[in-house]
């Protein structure tokens, strides 16, 4: 576990204002942009750090505080060892950013040994019939994740703009580990997809007429555009049925549709197609990756198209591919004596 240490004039560059310690984790952390859904889940894990140890105040904490937390966190809790390194991560950025205290560069607690599960992999036939057991927009969607390989905040953050009927491709914008990268847009979902996106737009109109249409702009984009925010082209391609407040500066605008209607939806579908697998929507990323292996498509494609830094995460799916037996005959059937 290593991380990079800060010059003194960076971490300097802004002070939160502040009086309670996760308020000021929450003002640095949206002064460097970061997602909603990153501050959540950061200030959840420096609570529980705090909590853990005793209440006390980071400040008058370090390197032995900061070892045994996480080391409870892979032997009492078990956690995988991306969630302790998330942890790790919020906890750095505490003291880095948030109080300008240094950081250990020698921490070592124990490490999370939590092995790596092969993904569940559904079959063409079962897909088939997921996606036949769903309907409307959710069924678009679901169609969109499996004929992409996207994960689900990044499907639901997909813009107008972003969708490349012409080339047949959908671009991912800050996908995972912030980078962007291009996907499959399938062929066959282009009619539906255009006439859910005129719907769409209707709505949009309507928004615009009423002072409404004010879509949220990531980073420092909507003062470097300052009209993007009312444009079609920035509008989310799946977008919430109704209007809401933005918790983090209380503007009114209409935000992308809630993750959990896909997830109920396609748990819903699940059952009524008799699938017996745990299914999520990442089963239909996984199900993506697997697919193109099984037809030849070359490793490092599907490593591109899934975003993957690295080759190595890609290939888990080739272990799925080995554990396909069908074509593997048990020895139990080669005993004569017990043949009738």
């Amino acid at each position: 576990m290593q991380f990079n240490h800060q010059n003194n004039d960076e971490e300097a560059a802004f002070r939160p204002q502040s009086k309670k310690l996760l308020d000021q984790v929450a003002e640095v952390m949206r002064y460097y942009h970061y997602s909603k859904r990153s501050e959540t889940s950061y200030t959840r894990w420096i609570k529980q750090f705090i909590l853990f140890n005793g209440k006390r105040h980071p400040a008058e904490m370090g390197k032995p505080e900061i070892e045994r937390y996480l080391s409870h966190l892979a032997v009492n809790k078990q956690v995988a060892v991306a969630t302790q390194s998330q942890a790790l991560n919020a906890i750095v950025f505490l003291y880095r950013k948030v109080l300008m205290l240094p950081v250990a560069d020698d921490l070592s607690p124990v490490r999370s040994k939590k092995p790596v599960r092969l993904p569940v992999v559904l079959s063409m036939d079962e897909m088939t019939s997921l996606l036949a057991s769903m309907k409307g927009v959710n069924q678009l969607m679901a169609k969109l994740m499996y004929g992409g390989g996207l994960r689900l905040m990044e499907l639901v953050r997909l813009r107008v703009k972003d969708i490349d009927f012409a080339h047949g491709y959908l671009v991912v914008r800050d996908g995972k580990g912030g980078g962007d990268r291009t996907t499959l847009l399938g062929e066959s979902v282009v009619a539906d997809l255009k006439a859910h996106l005129a719907a769409v737009k209707e709505i949009f109109e309507q928004d615009l007429l009423a002072g409404h249409a004010n879509v949220y702009m990531p980073n420092a984009l909507a003062i470097k555009y300052p009209s993007a925010p009312r444009s079609w082209d920035w509008q989310y391609a799946f977008p919430s049925g109704k209007l809401s407040k933005d918790p983090r500066g209380g503007a009114i605008r209409r935000h992308h549709v809630n993750e959990s209607n896909l997830q109920k939806a396609i748990r819903a579908a699940k059952n009524k197609a008799g699938i017996s697998k745990p299914t999520t929507p990442h089963t239909l990323r996984h199900s993506f990756a697997t697919h193109l292996l099984e037809a030849g498509t070359n490793i490092r494609v599907v490593q591109k198209l899934l975003g993957h830094k690295d080759v190595k995460t890609t290939e888990i799916y080739t272990h799925v591919l080995q554990q396909q037996l069908h074509n593997v005959t048990s020895p139990l059937e080669h005993l004569q004596g017990l043949k009738k």
